[in-house]
């Protein structure tokens, strides 16, 4: 069986997360998509939120949603894969992940990380677009999957954004 991990923080999941995670059911058997908790940020929702969001998204498929707060190399090494999927959207990001493979490389020799460029419709989608899109009261819905549209609503009703 094959598997690989996807994680970011997911702070909200996108379109564009959707769209990464159904490429790579088309490749994997299973996909992990790992909620990474990162104390150098200070997320708009929890990740347990964050959590019950993908799960909504990804119910009943070989999906399977973990809370992580370590290195992504100690995750692969936890799930027993050496596939690590990463969603590019630009050169930018492309260069982040490339430098970012290359650290973990040296951690993680056996590191296979496959990029997926996003879709054109979804280049500019990113969680900080749904978030200043709320904060100046903006459409978001063509950036967030309508499947947890509502209960992301229901999530930030008391938030501050």
């Amino acid at each position: 069986m094959k598997k690989c991990v996807f994680a970011g923080t997911f702070d909200p999941p996108t379109t564009g997360h959707k769209t990464v995670v159904e490429k790579c059911l088309k490749i994997f058997d299973e996909v992990v998509v790992a909620v990474m908790v990162n104390p150098g940020k200070k997320p708009l929702l929890s990740a347990e939120e964050r959590k019950e969001l993908l799960q909504t998204l990804f119910k009943g498929e070989r999906v399977r949603v973990e809370i992580f707060g370590g290195a992504a190399v100690d995750l692969l090494e936890k799930e027993q894969t050496p596939f690590y999927v990463r969603g590019v959207r630009n050169t930018v990001d492309f260069e982040y992940e490339n430098a970012d493979y290359f650290a973990n490389a040296k951690l993680k020799p056996d590191i296979i990380t496959i990029y997926i460029p996003a879709e054109q419709q979804n280049i500019q989608v990113s969680s900080t677009l749904v978030k200043n899109s709320i904060k100046f009261q903006k459409d978001y819905a063509d950036y967030m999957p309508e499947e947890i549209r509502a209960d992301f609503i229901k999530m930030i009703k008391n938030k501050q954004i």
